[in-house]
Formats: structure tokens, sequence, C-alpha cells
């Protein structure tokens, strides 16, 4: 040893290696404990069953240890994790029960190797462990009351990408046909901002409310987007029943390739709020119909200034067999930059906004509101990438690569439930829509607060005679009498009771000749001005209670389970096993050890399984409360 001394400080040095455990030894310690608790590592071991050759003494668990290690560690390559791994390597494994830590190349192998039925009994595994208790202490799940006081679940489901790049290889006759490693995970396919050749999509779920992952399903190149659809919709409706929630009070909010009719029919009765790709439904007679009337309602983007126009369009077929639903239709004028969402048709951007939420709930602007506010749904997957990464390369197999990603979000919702029993919050509320004004009839914009009804025309003033309901509304905005003239709109009157009245005239020159004047004007022949019609449009009767949306903090609950014991002092101590056991006598063979069978799920468990004379493993750490360790079962210094 040495060492530089002065009058006020000391340094000495040692070439005595003594290294310290990795900062997030400690979390993983405290997971494992609350996973072994449960239960969950004895049901991974009986329902995730699967044996290939080539993996020695290691069963699935001692492979899911090393994967949940990695997610908590943060570490960037499997390399890293390894390396400051090695010296607690035992440690590690006698947390999960376990003798020998599986090396790189097994896990590689035991991922390359993983086939469709044990990824989708370990994704079994994932969901009944959220779906067995409540996030924190109080039982709720958070929701979005609407405007009659109903609650709804909201579920966001969006995709992810990550690219991959492939250098250029030569293509010459005299060398064989080039093979690329990521050629079954990876295909070509939509890139975005992300620098690659090939690339690989995945469709996310989450809670909203609660901030929990519900599954993660992905394909190559831009994935099979309807099938990871419908395995989504299978997770919520698991969900919704184990919470008993009827499926109607879901509501999926989805991106815009979803928005279309054949897709929306796989959602299997659970509400929706997504943006529409089909802009040919603007050309359908009902939508232009109601685009020449005045608009429902408008609303101003805070953080761009863009007032829409909203144009409320309930119960149209999508396609001819297809189901109907409530279109919102936004408008705004065009500038010189080229919209990026939207049609643009004769210096207007029109959008779309499929929902099917009931209008006496939802006004116009609170389904709009709804949909962009799922962008909070992005900072989530911010999240994911900064403190796991899981869309980084973790094997070239599919199965391995979907494996790897599941176990990220079962690690993500742990730490959220030990975040809620380190500092339990009660649920926040959140006003995320006004409550309506009786009293108000009409808004700041002109137009009422919760919308126009469906336009209604007068009442036939005498037998025989024709009434405003005679008069069919054309596509263009005009109206079409008995005789087959048009009547085109020349005046709007706000009424008392917050009625917009829209006024139609005819042309006296195409009233006079008209066979029909008898039938259509009260003075008949003798009648010196052009038939007129009006259209009421009454509010549209919506409850008056404001949207109240109801969840926990995203982040909060998380980071306190992350950062616990990070920075604490963590020792762990491997005592040296007992003397070794006499020399017994050589034990007589069965006939299946003959004859060298199978071994059983049993003995292969047992062949890498702690044995009892295996030396004592403590880990010590320093931070934890005395109530979060009786929580987890763990004894108190």
């Amino acid at each position: 040893m040495t060492s530089i001394a002065s009058a006020s400080l000391s340094i000495q040095t040692s070439s005595c290696s003594s290294p310290v455990p990795p900062p997030w030894f400690g979390e993983v310690a405290l997971l494992v404990s609350h996973l072994r608790k449960l239960g969950i590592l004895d049901t991974i071991n009986a329902q995730v069953q699967f044996a290939r050759r080539r993996f020695g003494r290691f069963e699935v668990l001692d492979f899911v240890a090393v994967l949940f290690g990695y997610s908590l560690s943060g570490e960037r390559t499997l390399e890293a994790f390894y390396k400051r791994l090695q010296p607690w390597a035992s440690a590690l494994m006698a947390l999960f029960g376990r003798d020998r830590l599986p090396s790189r190349s097994a896990l590689s192998r035991w991922l390359a190797a993983l086939d469709q039925p044990t990824v989708e009994a370990l994704r079994a595994c994932f969901l009944a462990d959220l779906l067995a208790r409540p996030l924190g202490k109080d039982p709720q799940t958070g929701g979005l009351w609407d405007r009659a006081g109903t609650q709804w679940l909201v579920f966001d489901v969006d995709g992810t990408r990550e690219a991959a790049r492939q250098r250029a290889l030569p293509q010459t006759t005299d060398q064989p046909e080039a093979s690329r490693r990521l050629r079954p995970l990876c295909a070509p396919g939509y890139l975005g901002r992300k620098r690659g050749e090939v690339v690989r999509t995945r469709t996310t779920a989450l809670h909203a409310h609660t901030h929990q992952w519900l599954g993660t399903f992905g394909h190559a190149g831009n994935g099979d987007y309807r099938a990871e659809l419908r395995q989504v919709v299978a997770a919520i409706q698991s969900y919704l029943k184990r919470h008993q929630v009827a499926p109607e009070r879901a509501v999926v909010r989805l991106d815009g390739q979803y928005g279309t009719g054949a897709v929306l029919a796989d959602l299997a009765g659970l509400a929706f709020v997504t943006r529409g790709q089909d802009y040919h439904l603007l050309d359908r007679d009902e939508v232009q119909t109601r685009l020449h009337l005045p608009p429902d309602q408008q609303i101003q983007q805070p953080e761009s200034g863009t007032v829409r126009a909203l144009y409320d369009c309930p119960a149209v077929s999508l396609s001819a067999q297809g189901p109907s639903c409530r279109i919102i239709v936004a408008t705004h004028p065009a500038t010189e930059q080229k919209s990026r969402v939207g049609s643009t048709r004769r210096g207007v951007v029109y959008e779309l906004f499929l929902t099917a939420l009931p209008q006496g709930a939802f006004t116009a602007a609170d389904v709009v509101a709804l949909y962009l506010h799922r962008g909070a749904f992005e900072p989530a997957l911010a999240d994911e990438d900064q403190e796991q990464d899981p869309d980084r390369w973790c094997s070239h197999s599919a199965c391995g690569q979907e494996c790897w990603q599941m176990i990220s979000q079962w690690v993500w919702n742990l730490r959220l439930e030990l975040g809620h029993q380190l500092k339990p919050e009660p649920i926040r509320t959140t006003e995320f829509a006004p409550a309506l004004n009786p009293l108000q009839r009409v808004a700041a914009t002109g137009t009422p607060a919760q919308g126009y009804a469906p336009h209604a025309a007068a009442l036939p003033w005498k037998q025989g005679r024709f009434s405003g309901r005679d008069f069919a509304l054309q596509s263009d905005g005009s109206l079409r009498c008995p005789a087959g003239q048009t009547l085109s709109p020349t005046e709007q009157r706000r009424e008392a009771d917050g009625s917009l009245r829209v006024v139609y005239e005819a042309r006296i020159r195409d009233c006079r000749p008209c066979r029909l004047r008898g039938q259509c004007q009260w003075h008949g022949q003798a009648a010196k001005h052009p038939r007129r019609v009006s259209l009421l449009l009454h509010p549209l009767a919506v409850a008056s209670a404001p949207l109240l949306w109801r969840d926990w903090s995203r982040r909060t609950q998380r980071r306190i389970c992350l950062e616990l014991v990070r920075g604490q002092r963590v020792e762990v101590e491997v005592a040296l096993g007992g003397p070794p056991r006499p020399l017994a006598e050589t034990p007589s063979l069965s006939r299946a050890q003959r004859a060298h069978w199978r071994l059983s799920w049993a003995e292969r468990w047992a062949r890498n399984a702690r044995a009892p004379t295996t030396g004592l493993v403590t880990i010590k750490l320093f931070g934890v409360p005395d109530a979060f360790a009786r929580f987890l079962d763990l004894t108190t210094a």
C-alpha cells in the first residue's frame, strides 16, 4: 500500500482488487424479492416450459433472470451488463433460487431458439400478473367521467419502430450470397426520422390512467398492424373482465393508420377515437350537406393558435358493409406551408376524426380534445427509451426480441407498483373540459357551447300545402323544391333560445311559371315574392357536467423506486459452502436412466437449482424504509 500525505489530506492506494456491487444491484434485489413473495417465479417455471438442445443445465427461469437484471440495470449492451455483473453473478442467481449464471452465448442461443408458443405462455404470465392486484393500496383504476357522469377507461394504442443500419455488401459472382443477421427480424419499411435501411415495428398498449403497459406485439418491416390490434383488443378485454367494466365503457385512442372501417371492425365493440384516413368520406352527400351548414363549434389549439371549425356528422357509414360511426370534420384555412395532416381542398384543410362516443355525453370539441390529448403517450415512450430502451437489439430472432421487450414492460409495471407502495398518493382529478353553462346559450365564438342538433324544418301550415320538410337539403348547401328548383341560403338569424335559423329563398322567375305555386305559397299565383324556407339548428342536448380525468403521475412513483437504493451502499457477502459430503455408494439406476430417456421437467429444473449446501448469500441494503421492507417480507437490521 502506498500513500500521499499532507497536513490535511491523506490518499492511500492498494494493489488488492475490491470490487463494489453495481448501483442497480440493490434495485434488482428488491424487485426479485417482490416477485418471489408473489410466487411469480414459480408461475413462470410451471407455465413457461421450453426445452431445446445445447442449453446445458439451464432452464427458462435462468434466462429470464438475466433479462430482468439487464432491463433493471440500464446498461447499454449485454456485454457491459455481464462485465459489471461478473463478480456478483452468484449473488444474482441466488436471488432467483438458481446456481450458475448462463453465459452470453447460451443466452443468445436460447433467444434464437425461442418459439411463438413459449412467448405466448410468457405473455400470459405477464398479463396475469398485471390483472392479479391493483396498482397501489387504492383499488381505483382512474378513468374519464363524461358530461353525464359516466366513467370510461381510456387505453392508448400506437406503434413504435426501431431502424437498423446495414452496410453495403459486394454482390459478385465469385462470392456466395450475402446473409444478413437481422433478416428474419427486420424488413424494409417506413423509417420515419430514424436512420437505417431496415426496420421493425411493434404495437404497444398503455392504460392511460395507471400508465401500465398491457402488452407489446411486433413484426418485421411496417408490421401486421391489424393482427397486432386484435391481440391488443384481447388484452384490453381481459383487463375489463377482471375489473368488471363493460366493453362499451372502454375508449381506445388510435393512430391515424387505424382510421378505416375495416380496421375499426376489429375493435369488437370497444369505443374508439381515431383520426380518419379515408378522405373520400368528405364526398358523401350527408357529409357535404353538413359542411354547407354553419359549424357546430370552434376550438383554438393553444400551442399553434390554429382555429378549427368543427362539423359533427352522426351515424355515417364508413363503407357499404362496414360499421357506422360519428364523424367530426375539422376545417381551417390552408397556409403557405403544406399541412402535415388532413386533405387540402380549395384553400381549406379538412381533418377527419372518427369516434363511437355518444353525442349526449361528448361534444365535438370534447372528442377532438380527447384525441389530441393522446400526445401524452409520447412522453411515456420517451421515458421507456431513456430508462430501459426496449427497442435496442437483444436478439436476432423475432421471438427473442419479443421476449426481451415484454420483460422490459414487466419491469416498468413492477416499478410503478413498488413506487406506489413506497409513496402512496391519492388519485388526482383534472378538469379535462369545463362544465357547460346552461344559461350561456351562445359561446364567445358565436356557436352554441354544445353544438347543434340535426336540422329541423317547419311543419305544414295548411292542409295540402308544402312545408319546409318537402324541400330536400342538397349536398351543395341548397334546397330542392318539389318542382325541382333550387333555393339558396340568404340569411342567418339567431333566435332567443340559442337556435340558428337559416333562411333559403327561391328565385321569383322560377316561382311565377311553376304549376305547383298554389300548393307552395300562401297567396298562390298572386304572390309577389318567391318562396322562402327556414331550417332551424337547435342546440344539441348535452349534459352540462364537466369532463373529469382521474389518473396518477406517470413518472413520480416509478422514479422513486428506481432511485431508492441507487445512491445507497449495498453489501454483498457470499459465504463458502459447507464441507463436502462423504462419498456414498453408487446409487442404482432406474430403467429410464439406463435407457437415457428424456429428463422430466422436475429433473431439468433441479440441475441448476441452488443446493442447500451452497454458501449463504447475504445482501444488506441501506436506505430502505422499514414499512417497505415489511411489505416485501425482508428482515430489518
